[in-house]
């Protein structure tokens, strides 16, 4: 799977980089929304809205705009009633997509996730085609600085994660998708600070892309673009050299 956590890291990075302040606090609002609405409010027995506070708290959201969209999606306050939805796509080379979006109109955002594919030489698939290669897990980021590698690991594995690696200036734990937010509450109560959590979905087969990588790259950020999109996520495979190249450009 070289490349993939890579990509992830990249992708962490330049969101925190990111200067489009707005959109990134449009798609983390949607998040707590969905999160208040399936859930309830309350932050401490609501793992995924903690964890969706702590993505507007960590890109220093105004408190007022997090209460504001935790009472709309508990119904407290009058909003827009969002969904969750997922489609299936194919890159250039045959790299397969699962684009995870949040919209309040389904036919409006499907028919910008195909003007980008289709702008970009891929192309929508059909359900299922693609999903069956993904399995929905849960990824874990904590800082290396401050951390001892051997305790953040076994004390990772005793709460039941999967897996544990690094990356860059992260460690990486990867657990069953059922136990990620039971894994996170333990880590947060020992004091270990989590950058992000997320449930993701991994390949388990993956495409050589080292040939395509600018056009996969490019046409996973034109998608990350539209407002409506989470999240993009892909079965490539690419050396990590070529990667930070691309990405970089």
């Amino acid at each position: 799977m070289s490349g993939h956590n890579k990509w992830s890291s990249i992708k962490h990075k330049k969101a925190k980089e990111d200067a489009k302040r707005g959109k990134v606090f449009t798609k983390i609002i949607r998040e707590i929304i969905i999160a208040a609405r399936d859930a309830g409010g309350d932050i401490e027995t609501n793992p995924a809205l903690r964890n969706a506070v702590n993505k507007a708290n960590a890109e220093n959201m105004p408190k007022d705009n997090i209460e504001r969209a935790i009472k709309k999606g508990t119904g407290e306050l009058e909003g827009v009633n969002y969904e969750s939805v997922i489609y299936e796509g194919y890159a250039p080379g045959g790299v397969a997509m699962i684009i995870q979006a949040v919209t309040d109109n389904k036919q409006r955002t499907v028919a910008e996730v195909r003007h980008v594919l289709t702008k970009h030489n891929g192309s929508l698939a059909e359900k299922g085609s693609v999903s069956w290669n993904f399995t929905q897990a849960g990824m874990i980021m904590v800082p290396k600085e401050g951390n001892d590698e051997d305790e953040l690991m076994m004390t990772a594995l005793d709460l039941g994660a999967d897996d544990f690696s690094e990356q860059d200036d992260f460690f990486i734990i990867t657990t069953n998708a059922k136990e990620l937010y039971n894994v996170v509450n333990g880590l947060e109560k020992q004091g270990i600070k989590i950058e992000n959590a997320d449930l993701e979905y991994l390949p388990q087969n993956t495409v050589p892309a080292n040939d395509t990588a600018a056009q996969v790259i490019k046409i996973i950020e034109a998608l990350e673009e539209l407002d409506d999109v989470q999240n993009v996520y892909a079965n490539f495979q690419i050396d990590d050299e070529i990667l930070e190249k691309v990405a970089g450009e």
